[in-house]
């Protein structure tokens, strides 16, 4: 599992960490480690590093002379390195050792630019770029490189104008939008949730020995394909349809049959024996999927593991009564989307609270407004924090990065999210999905995270054979179980 951590706790790291050093080390450990990055994809695009245009956009403070440094290393190698100064406080040796090695200030982006590095704020920045270097991000990402192309952008640490520790980007139009973020000791949020985990592009991090320096629990975490192997449910001999688990799904109605239809695919793709249907949708689930026990009500479905509610269940006075029976079940269970609507007005708080099992809710942004009176805003993962520790649920915020935040305050991003997603039904495959983990034993927040990861894979998957809807989705979630957990 990866973590994230807060500007303040890195710069309490590094505190620690260089005052062990010798002056300017953990800087020169930087420089080397992008320079490294830089010149490599020089190598990969161009051909080489000589006789290659580099742009050095230099704020002040240690972003700028990282910047610098790189600069001059790649300048020594035969680069053409340019910079110019967005500050009158830049750092004074990075600039010297540029100038030293054959870089030149320019008031301006030239016309032709290969490689453009974003050394002007770094995880001290707060807010959207000022109005001078804004413009010369925008200039700088419209020059032509010496193959007709657009320049590659490397961000120092972060990319500027983007807010470190949240992941918000106050005005994207301003904000540099890099194809790769080379960061040093740690991931930071802006790496892995919100609009500015986009902006960040690919992100490589540079060893610069501050991790044994990290005290504090970091502010999110990303799990990776090894991670959901180990929390995939297995099965041993003695296993049958029953001990794998049993999940139930309260999903559709006349209106919207299909709800119930993706949710219980989503279900039998995943590691349970048994799945059962509890709604008014019974006859399209039979003919779909005859392994699957349909009752018309989730009083006479007899017992699961886990239970599913919400997805196209509608709001009518039926609904809230099959909302009334599931969150009076003594199992875990997945709230989607009618269900949350079904909660906005209050009358489910007290059977919520009173629950002593695990709750799993899956609000988008506008679901999640109507549950909380607001959408999440810039902050997304304080946002869902505020939110599981007031329902005392587990929350999967969705998203390009989807968030997973439990009551105890520990919080998740899923790395795998997928454009292909956004589009209708793609949610209730999730559902389903996500109670059969539950169902098969996995605890609340590794299921929840679990079904996200591969759902976002799913969505990859079913968006390498062209446009994709939801039955694409759903039909491509084997494939990806295989691939998130072999």
């Amino acid at each position: 599992m990866k973590g994230a951590w807060r500007a303040a706790d890195i710069r309490a790291a590094e505190k620690t960490l260089m005052a062990k050093l010798p002056e300017g080390t953990l800087m020169q450990r930087a420089a080397a480690g992008l320079a490294r990055r830089c010149a490599g994809l020089l190598q990969d695009r161009y051909g080489g590093v000589y006789g290659r245009t580099v742009l050095v956009l230099a704020g002040s403070g240690d972003n700028g002379g990282d910047a610098m440094y790189a600069g001059a290393a790649l300048a020594r190698r035969g680069a053409d390195v340019r910079v110019i100064r967005l500050s009158d406080r830049i750092h004074g040796a990075s600039y010297r050792a540029l100038e030293a090695a054959g870089g030149r200030p320019l008031p301006g982006p030239p016309a032709r630019i290969d490689l453009v590095i974003d050394g002007i704020v770094g995880i001290g920045g707060r807010g959207a770029l000022r109005e001078r270097a804004a413009e010369v991000v925008g200039e700088a990402a419209a020059a032509t490189a010496s193959d007709g192309g657009s320049p590659v952008v490397v961000a120092v640490d972060v990319p500027s104008g983007v807010d470190v520790d949240t992941g918000d980007v106050p005005d994207a139009s301003a904000a540099v939008r890099a194809d790769v973020t080379v960061t040093f000791g740690a991931l930071k949020p802006a790496h892995v949730v919100g609009a500015a985990a986009v902006h960040s592009g690919l992100v490589d991090l540079v060893d610069i020995g501050l991790a044994e320096h990290l005290v504090t629990k970091p502010a999110v975490q990303v799990p990776d394909r090894t991670d959901i192997a180990g929390w995939w449910p297995s099965h041993g001999s003695t296993d049958d349809k029953y001990t794998r688990g049993v999940v139930g799904l309260a999903t559709g109605s006349d209106n919207y049959p299909g709800a119930a239809v993706l949710s219980v695919a989503g279900a039998l793709a995943g590691p349970t024996g048994y799945v059962r249907y509890a709604g008014t949708a019974a006859r399209e689930i039979r003919e779909r999927f005859p392994s699957v026990v349909c009752t018309d009500s989730v009083g006479s479905a007899g017992r699961a593991q886990a239970w599913v509610c919400g997805s196209g269940l509608g709001t009518d006075e039926r609904a809230a009564a099959e909302l009334r029976a599931v969150l009076a079940k003594p199992v875990p269970v997945i709230l989607d989307a009618d269900a949350l609507t079904l909660l906005a007005d209050g009358s489910m708080a007290r059977p919520l609270r009173e629950r002593e099992a695990a709750t799993v809710i899956t609000p988008h942004d506008r679901e999640f407004a109507r549950i909380a009176g607001a959408e999440p805003g810039g902050d997304r993962v304080e946002s869902a924090l505020q939110l599981a520790a007031q329902m005392n649920a587990v929350v999967l915020l969705k998203g390009d990065r989807t968030i997973v935040a439990a009551p105890d305050g520990t919080a998740f991003a899923n790395p795998t999210g997928s454009v292909a997603l956004a589009t209708a039904g793609t949610g209730d495959v999730l559902a389903g999905l996500l109670g059969s983990l539950l169902a098969a034993g996995l605890p609340a927040p590794h299921a929840a995270l679990a079904a996200a990861y591969v759902h976002g894979l799913a969505g990859r998957v079913a968006a390498g054979s062209g446009p994709v809807v939801s039955p694409d989705v759903a039909d491509a979630l084997r494939e990806a179980v295989v691939l998130a957990t072999r």
